[in-house]
């Protein structure tokens, strides 16, 4: 791909970050849009262009000099969205209207969308293909759906031209840019935590779900996998269609993999606890990534569990280092 030019809305998170670092590295020119509500400004990667703003104002600096956006900018906690519904489909659905308008009067054409496995809900069954049933348990799921809907109907009323990535577990790290959530959520970095001595142990959510351990199952795919189906999929965005494609490894590992993985990888006990079951988690989530591989030629090279957890060992400890 010759060079182009790329706005990156949600630039400074951790998906964000890392594909403005692999579009950077390919040689292409990059301007990061954030607002800084959960972004970090150290996330934004040497090279880049820096506007602190709100994805609903795109329209202030979005203009015909770019080739294309890709679409990171959003809240995503589900537990939050539960609570706090009106601010993700404000921010969420609304600043994506805003977007999308203001693409169409710049005659920017094509968009690559930062959407989730989280769309699906309940599965009926795995590996999830992306024909399964939409039936999202959270507002934050909904709001993703929604925005999906709306960029079919933009492709087929305007001739955009746009892929939807729907992400399942991402973890690990690329160099200096890995997760920085406050509060954090996610498994591998909370285990870390504990590795770190920063929490006292780890609480495993339901030990007798109908898996081998009785632990949930989950997709874990390398942040830097994902960054570059990203860029195959600015390649294969065709006016008119809305491409969807679920982005996973096809593997899944459990909560107790993960846990010994993690005290194989650091070298620390990492503590258990067991706790209650939450509602809304599926004994398995893991994804079909054949259509990927068809339409983008994209194939995971980091499909290792241990690997995907060194990566972010090793930029858990490059954070502390740096917050000494």
């Amino acid at each position: 791909m010759s060079s182009r030019t790329y706005l990156v809305t949600g630039g400074a998170g951790y998906v964000g970050s890392v594909v403005a670092a692999h579009l950077l590295a390919a040689g292409h020119t990059v301007t990061v849009l954030d607002d800084l509500s959960t972004g970090h400004r150290e996330g934004v990667p040497d090279g880049a262009r820096f506007i602190e703003g709100r994805v609903q104002d795109a329209a202030r600096w979005l203009d015909g000099s770019y080739d294309a956006v890709l679409h990171f900018a959003a809240h995503s906690q589900v537990g939050e969205s539960v609570a706090r519904p009106e601010a993700y489909w404000r921010n969420n659905v609304g600043g994506t209207i805003e977007l999308l308008d203001a693409m169409r009067d710049a005659g920017v054409r094509t968009l690559v969308f930062s959407s989730t496995a989280a769309v699906y809900g309940e599965p009926g069954a795995v590996p999830l293909t992306e024909t399964a049933p939409t039936v999202p348990t959270s507002p934050y799921g909904a709001t993703k759906l929604a925005v999906d809907h709306m960029i079919g109907a933009e492709c087929a009323a305007h001739g955009l031209a746009a892929v939807s990535l729907r992400y399942f577990n991402v973890a690990g790290a690329h160099g200096r840019y890995g997760e920085r959530h406050d509060p954090e959520s996610h498994l591998i970095p909370l285990v870390l935590q504990v590795a770190l001595g920063e929490r006292e142990a780890i609480s495993v959510y339901g030990e007798d779900y109908p898996t081998p351990d009785g632990t949930c199952v989950r997709d874990y795919i390398h942040v830097a996998d994902l960054a570059e189906a990203h860029l195959l999929a600015l390649g294969a965005a065709r006016p008119g269609e809305h491409l969807i494609c679920n982005l996973g490894n096809g593997n899944g590992f459990s909560v107790h993999e993960v846990i010994e993985t993690a005290r194989k990888v650091t070298g620390h006990p990492v503590p258990q606890r067991t706790a209650p079951r939450r509602g809304g988690d599926p004994a398995v989530l893991v994804a079909s990534a054949d259509r990927a591989r068809q339409r983008l030629g994209w194939t995971p090279a980091r499909p290792g569990l241990a690997g995907i957890i060194e990566d972010a060992w090793a930029f858990a400890r490059h954070v502390r280092t740096e917050h000494a």
